[in-house]
């Protein structure tokens, strides 16, 4: 077979992950279908995670094919693709998604075996919670070689995820042909994730997933809420202190270089991109301009915070202007076109080095509408912060900026509890990325909370400088 490029950026170091990461589905599809055209399918497992919008590259990816014999192909970066040949697991009825031939979720349900629930419990969640009928299931149970056992686990699982008149309808249709069921949870879950409702979008499953697994895990790490009591004035005078620490430092994760005179110079109004001859126009002096504007913008919104004013609220109508402030400089310079501010991103992005995939563009709204809710009704200000900064960051909406607008949501929601604004330093920049990563590869919150807690608790003006030495 010929060989396929995979196009990355010339400034890209040896090692680096992102150029992989991001066309490995696209040369998944390309590669199947230059081999077997549509006589394939990926395995029921595979199926589901695509189904269900799962975000991570897996390490491996299993193919079943009608003919062909059985092989592995090692992919970069220590993943692979495992090809074996089985008509009677290359359904009939095969849908497409992302150019790959699946199965559809209902039978794959009734394919996957019990380590799928225990392995990938959110993803089952998401997938059981599309099933709008149980009749979508029994055809697939009822055919041929009965699927008692696989009938059994479903019973199970709709009886755990609260949906009683599903695990019945099975359990009838069984009766009726008088094969007896033995339910039996699939579950390790203490309890289910997702509440029964009509939504069938799998990224607001799968975050309504997300926000009720892990708020218990932040609460059990984070330090109790201070409160708002009397703290308006101190505590505005307390984020003006930390401003300068903020900007060197979130603008250096973000790989923008700098000094203490050039945020001092856009501090004072001593620069703008029309007639500064030696900062005209450079990416840097017109990042630390658009900070310097956002953070002001950010700062006005935590004062409607700390008057009692509801937080979701706050940041669902004020992530807009603190986004535009950042990139208002760009577009004054003419670097970026002014209708760039005014949506969410409309393509696929990818993150550096990472094995998520943010949403498609066509899931942003309907994912940040739930995250907002959640935001609305969390009653934990800590939780509102650790999970409404990792999941905005999770969705990644707009094409640039994510990261800032997502420290500064965190602050403004760390604000509703009277907690202080908090820096995330630039000497500490492996062990955050490695966190929220954690957090979106693997699942764990835990690592990423007791970061943001280790951050305001020792981060202080004379521990580190904004020149970033200790």
């Amino acid at each position: 077979m010929k060989g396929w490029y995979i196009c990355g950026r010339p400034s890209d170091q040896q090692g680096d992950t992102t150029a992989w990461y991001a066309s490995f589905w696209a040369f998944v599809s390309g590669y199947l279908s230059k081999r077997f055209g549509k006589r394939y399918c990926l395995n029921p497992e595979a199926s589901l995670m695509l189904h269900t919008g799962n975000t991570t590259v897996p390490r491996q990816v299993t193919c079943v094919t009608m003919d062909s014999g059985t092989s592995k192909v090692d992919l970069p970066f220590d993943t692979s693709l495992l090809v074996y040949p089985d008509k009677k697991r290359v359904p009939h009825a095969r849908v497409e998604v992302r150019g790959l031939q699946v199965w559809p979720v209902a039978e794959a349900l009734c394919f996957v075996g019990p380590s799928f629930f225990i392995n990938h419990p959110r993803e089952a969640e998401i997938a059981l919670a599309t099933i709008r009928n149980a009749s979508e299931l029994l055809p697939t149970l009822l055919a041929g070689d009965k699927l008692v056992t696989a009938a059994g686990r479903l019973v199970a699982a709709f009886e755990f995820v609260k949906r009683p008149d599903e695990a019945e309808r099975i359990q009838k249709a069984f009766a009726q042909l008088k094969i007896p069921l033995k339910a039996v949870n699939p579950f390790k879950l203490a309890e289910p994730t997702i509440s029964p409702s009509k939504e069938r979008s799998p990224h607001v499953l799968r975050l309504r997933s997300m926000w009720a697994g892990w708020r218990q895990d932040i609460l059990d790490v984070f330090p109790p809420a201070p409160g708002l009591e009397n703290q308006t004035g101190d505590y505005l005078a307390q984020v003006d202190e930390r401003y300068v620490a903020d900007a060197y430092n979130s603008l250096s994760i973000e790989g923008y270089r700098v000094t203490d005179e050039l945020i001092a110079r856009v501090a004072r109004g001593a620069w703008n991109p029309d007639g500064d001859p030696v900062h005209d126009k450079t990416r840097d002096a017109l990042a630390a301009r658009g900070y310097y504007q956002a953070f002001h913008a950010v700062k006005q919104s935590i004062s409607q915070v700390l008057a009692k004013d509801n937080a979701g609220l706050v940041v669902k109508r004020d992530h807009h202007d603190w986004f535009a402030e950042l990139f208002g400089p760009s577009v004054t310079a003419g670097i970026v076109e002014a209708s760039q501010l005014a949506g969410y991103r409309r393509g696929p992005i990818f993150i550096r080095n990472s094995m998520h995939t943010p949403l498609p563009s066509d899931g942003i709204l309907d994912a940040l509408e739930a995250l907002w809710d959640r935001v609305e009704e969390e009653p934990e200000a800590c939780v509102r912060a650790v999970l409404g900064h990792h999941l905005f960051v999770f969705i990644h909406p707009y094409c640039d900026g994510n990261g800032r607008i997502g420290r500064f949501l965190m602050n403004t929601l760390l604000a509703s509890g009277g907690y202080p604004w908090t820096v995330i330093r630039m000497s500490r920049r492996n062990a955050y990325m490695g966190a929220l990563e954690a957090a979106s590869v693997k699942g764990q919150i835990k690592p990423l909370a007791e970061f943001i807690a280790q951050e305001m608790h020792e981060w202080s003006p004379d521990r580190e400088r904004p020149d970033g030495k200790a």
